[in-house]
């Protein structure tokens, strides 16, 4: 890598890291304590009541996110969006998935391969639906995002087929 495209891609993670208002520095300085799990999220855990949660979300994104519902297959307008940008939690703006990582996986949800980092995504297992699935949630919210499945494309794998009410696409900066 050449000067100038590290100069670049460091100005670009600095914006990214200021535009969500990210403690980069701070989380990275983070160590778990010794003897603790390494379970230890980089950032704070964000809490707030139900009715917090109303006002902030349309009642579709309250549903999704804080009920664990569902949207309707091929309903998200983020199925079609394959612009290079950052998808973040609709409740708390974490990014959880690039867009260098989506793909059309021809189920009706948004799809990705990989998070952006594992730590900002939590997975728990879901046994509601009669069957055991594993559940994808925001490792900063605890808000439902959708779940991932073992039938995705390489390198990985994974299908994290995600509501895309969940979400919320930001746009990447165009290059001067």
């Amino acid at each position: 890598m050449n000067r100038r495209n590290f100069i670049k891609s460091g100005v670009a993670l600095g914006a990214l890291a200021a535009m969500f208002r990210t403690p980069l520095v701070s989380s990275l300085a983070q160590k778990a304590p010794t003897g603790a799990k390494k379970s230890v999220v980089p950032f704070p855990k964000i809490v707030k009541t139900d009715e917090e949660w109303k006002r902030q979300l349309s009642p579709e994104q309250y549903r999704v996110t804080r009920q664990k519902g569902t949207e309707a297959p091929y309903s998200s307008p983020l199925n079609k969006i394959y612009a290079k940008g950052v998808y973040v939690c609709v409740c708390c703006s974490l990014p959880l998935f690039s867009s260098k990582a989506k793909y059309n996986s021809e189920t009706g949800w948004p799809s990705f391969w990989t998070p952006i980092a594992k730590q900002n995504v939590r997975e728990e297992a879901d046994t509601s639906a009669g069957e055991t699935r594993t559940e994808v949630v925001c490792n900063r919210c605890d808000s439902h995002l959708g779940h991932v499945f073992d039938d995705g494309p390489d390198p990985t794998g994974l299908r994290y087929c995600m509501n895309g009410v969940a979400l919320k696409f930001v746009r990447a900066a165009r290059r001067a």
